[in-house]
């Protein structure tokens, strides 16, 4: 299972990094992080934490859970609202390849958007749900 989340993360990123809507709205090349450097620029995307489970009765598939973190300093909500719907677009029912797995199927669940302990800043979550099936 480690195989196919790791399979999994990796080409959601190279999506992401390829999208113009994303790299609009988080530069080119856009700053999507796995955990981000000090000091990193903002707006920026973090790859959250991710769940994957056997799907009971296909043999080698796996449903998956990807949380994508939003950072934002900008004064309000709307900058998040921006790259939530760039996200979308990037990755509600896309396709694309993963290493050694085929694509079923990729949707949005939900985001969330609220204000963090500091002033200025504001995150946003997206989680998406992804099923994939081992060649």
């Amino acid at each position: 299972m480690s195989a196919a989340s790791w399979a999994m993360q990796k080409a959601v990123y190279a999506a992401l990094r390829v999208d113009a809507g994303v790299k609009a709205e988080l530069g080119d090349p856009p700053r999507i992080f796995d955990d981000p450097p000090k000091g990193e620029a903002y707006p920026h995307v973090v790859i959250g934490e991710g769940r994957v489970t056997p799907l009971d009765g296909v043999d080698g598939a796996a449903e998956h859970e990807i949380r994508l973190q939003i950072f934002s300093r900008h004064a309000g909500r709307r900058e998040i609202r921006r790259i939530i719907d760039a996200l979308y677009d990037a990755l509600h029912e896309a396709d694309f390849a993963i290493d050694g797995h085929r694509l079923v199927n990729i949707r949005f669940v939900f985001a969330d958007i609220f204000k963090r302990g500091e002033a200025d800043l504001f995150q946003g979550a997206a989680r998406f749900r992804a099923v994939t099936q081992a060649l």
